[in-house]
């Protein structure tokens, strides 16, 4: 069940497992944007770890001892049992830290709500019953999206001061070209929505938003995002159940 994720190694480390939902198959990661969020901070401090895919199905038997009642995402550091995600991300940000751990605070208030409502538009869209809200529900998605976009694009107070005259944004992520905390809990649910659109709606949000659409290509292209994501296909049976089927 547990397979290791090795970084570099230094004295004294902190034990540090991290639970998820396993996939269908029960071996590897499912669909669930706050496992992969842990994953990815875990992965971008540089720390050793331990990620444990959880079958649900056998789940009762398998945590009864460790986490009774607990639903992953949850994380064991050094054999005290850590469940939730909010709380996991401070206290991993305050245990980590500098200088043998690198700070993923960003410097710019701004990108820690960029986006932070994409996520609840796409489930009130995708999972929508009524033909008839069909069409409001995705313009509200989209100018969600475009929102981020215009973000994204904009260049932030530090690229302006080494080009004044610049008018679109080159960084990779929100803060700049390294990855901080609202990435992580970012990235994984615009994977979401960028799969399960495009499955099920013919609707891909990259269309026509060039900052999106870089940011996700950046993100494809990071080890700690590749290495955590679910298999696409694992992604859209998970929400096979939950949309609407249009005719």
């Amino acid at each position: 069940m547990a397979s290791p994720t090795a970084c570099k190694t230094m004295v004294a480390e902190p034990k540090i497992e991290l639970f998820v939902r396993s996939s269908e198959d029960g071996e590897s990661i499912g669909t669930n944007p706050f496992s992969q969020r842990l994953a990815m901070i875990l992965m971008s401090k540089g720390c050793t770890f331990t990620l444990n895919t959880v079958d649900m199905k056998r789940a009762l038997e398998v945590l009864k001892d460790l986490a009774p009642g607990t639903q992953p995402p949850f994380l064991v550091y050094n054999n005290e049992v850590k469940i939730d995600v909010n709380k996991i991300e401070e206290f991993l940000e305050e245990k980590l830290a500098p200088p043998r751990f690198p700070s993923m605070t960003p410097k710019n208030k701004e990108s820690n709500t960029a986006g932070n409502d994409v996520f609840h538009k796409f489930s009130a869209y995708i999972k929508n019953q009524s033909a008839a809200q069909e069409d409001n529900l995705q313009k509200s998605l989209l100018r969600s999206l475009v929102k981020l976009d215009y973000f994204l694009k904009s260049p932030l107070p530090s690229e302006l001061a080494k080009d004044p005259k610049m008018t679109v944004s080159k960084r990779k992520f929100l803060d700049g070209d390294n990855l901080t905390l609202p990435d992580c809990n970012l990235l994984p649910k615009l994977h979401i929505i960028n799969i399960v659109c495009r499955h099920y709606r013919k609707f891909d949000i990259t269309d026509g938003l060039q900052g999106i659409a870089r940011y996700l290509q950046n993100a494809e292209e990071l080890k700690a995002f590749k290495y955590t994501c679910p298999h696409s296909s694992e992604i859209t049976l998970f929400y096979r159940s939950a949309v609407r089927k249009m005719p």
